[in-house]
C-alpha cells in the first residue's frame, strides 16, 4: 500500500521469517502457544473492532466513557509541547478524545503491527486534524524500535497513551518488562496512560469472551487462516473451536484454540501433531486491582499520580510519571 503524504510512515514491520519462527517454536511446546500479537493482519484488526462493539465486552466503551469524563485533567496533566505516542494504536478512536482535549498543534506518532490498518487509521486522523503532526510506526512495540522526533512541532517531553488493557496480555515478568523499557523510551519526566482491566464477576469476563455473535470466535480462528495464508501451513479451521474462560488461580482470562480430533498440520516442511482436546494457547488477559497495577508500576521505575475508574468499577486507567529511570536489566 502507497504511503499517504498526509502522514510521516516508518516500516519496521517483523520479517515473515520472525513470524515463522516464533510460530514453529510456538508450536513444537508441550503446551503449543501462538503470542496474541499474531492476531493482527488486517482481517483480525476488522475483527477485533468489531468485537469492541459487541455489547458483551464491556472493556472499550467503559474506557472511552472514563476518558470522556476526565479528558480535561488528562489534558492539564500531559501538559503542552507532549509527544504523544500511542501502543496498539488500532484505529485510532480512543486517541482523538485526548486530541479533542490538547491543543492541535500537536505531534502524534502511532504504532501499531497492522499495517494497512495503521496507514488507513492515521490517514483518517490526519484528515480530522490537519494540525496534528501524524507519524505512523508499523512495528511491534513489545521489542525496542526507534521513535521518530518530531519535527512540526519540537516537543518538551514525551508521553506513551497505552489503552485497552493491552498490558493484560503479557505475563507478568514480560509485563514489567515493557513497562520498564517504555520507562526508557519516555525519559525521566515523561509519562505514561495507560488502560488496565480490572478484576470482577466471573460471569461478566466469561460473556466478554465468549460473545453470542461469535465474533471473538472469528478473532481468535483468523489466526490460523493467516498463518495458512503467510507460511503456506494447512490448517483445517473447521478442526478447531475456540475456547475462552477465566482462570481464577492466575487471575486471567485464557483463550485457546482446541483441535477436536487427531491430525496432523504441515508449516513449511514441519509436521506438527495434535491430539484431540489439545489446545494452542493463544491469549492471556491478566486483571488487576488499582493497587496491583501500582505495585507493579512502580517496580518499572513508575510514580502514580492518578488512577480512574468507571461507577461499577470494571476498567481503570492509570497516570504515572518517570521520576528516576529504572536501572538496566
Amino acid at each position: 500500500m502507497e504511503k499517504p503524504s498526509e502522514i510521516e510512515f516508518h516500516d519496521h514491520h517483523p520479517e515473515v521469517q520472525d513470524f515463522q519462527r516464533e510460530i514453529l517454536e510456538g508450536l513444537m511446546q508441550s503446551q503449543k502457544r501462538i503470542s496474541p500479537k499474531y492476531f493482527y493482519d488486517k482481517r483480525g484488526s476488522e475483527l477485533f473492532d468489531r468485537i469492541c462493539q459487541l455489547d458483551e465486552y464491556y472493556p472499550t466503551r467503559t474506557e472511552i466513557s472514563i476518558l470522556k469524563r476526565n479528558a480535561g485533567e488528562i489534558a492539564s496533566l500531559l501538559g503542552k509541547g507532549c509527544l504523544l505516542i500511542e501502543y496498539g494504536s488500532g484505529a485510532s478512536r480512543k486517541v482523538r478524545i485526548l486530541i479533542e482535549a490538547l491543543e492541535r498543534r500537536l505531534s502524534y506518532v502511532a504504532v501499531d503491527i497492522s499495517k494497512q490498518h495503521l496507514i488507513e487509521a492515521t490517514l483518517r486522523l490526519a484528515r480530522s486534524f490537519p494540525e496534528l503532526e501524524v507519524t505512523a510506526v508499523c512495528a511491534d512495540y513489545t521489542k525496542p524500535f526507534p521513535v521518530p522526533q518530531s519535527k512540526r512541532y519540537p516537543a518538551s517531553h514525551r508521553a506513551v497513551f497505552f489503552p485497552g488493557s493491552t498490558i493484560g496480555n503479557l505475563h507478568p515478568a514480560e509485563a514489567r518488562a515493557l513497562l520498564r523499557t517504555t520507562a526508557t523510551v519516555v525519559g525521566k519526566g515523561g509519562s505514561l496512560l495507560i488502560g488496565v482491566d480490572l478484576k470482577k464477576d466471573k460471569e461478566i469476563l466469561h460473556a466478554a469472551y465468549n460473545d453470542s455473535s461469535e465474533v471473538t470466535a472469528a478473532f481468535n480462528l483468523n489466526l490460523l487462516t493467516r498463518i495458512n495464508r503467510e507460511l503456506q501451513s494447512d490448517f483445517d479451521l473447521s478442526q478447531f473451536r475456540h475456547r475462552a474462560f477465566y482462570n481464577s488461580g492466575r487471575g486471567r482470562v485464557e483463550m485457546h484454540l482446541e483441535s477436536l480430533a487427531p491430525q496432523t498440520v504441515k508449516l513449511n516442511g514441519a509436521r506438527i501433531r495434535f491430539e484431540a482436546g489439545e489446545t494452542i494457547h493463544t491469549e492471556n488477559s491478566y486483571k488487576f486491582s488499582v493497587r496491583e497495577f501500582q505495585e507493579l508500576a512502580k517496580t518499572a521505575g513508575y510514580a502514580p499520580k492518578r488512577a480512574w475508574t468507571d461507577p461499577r468499577h470494571l476498567f481503570s486507567l492509570h497516570y504515572l510519571t518517570v521520576e528516576k529511570l529504572p536501572a538496566p536489566l
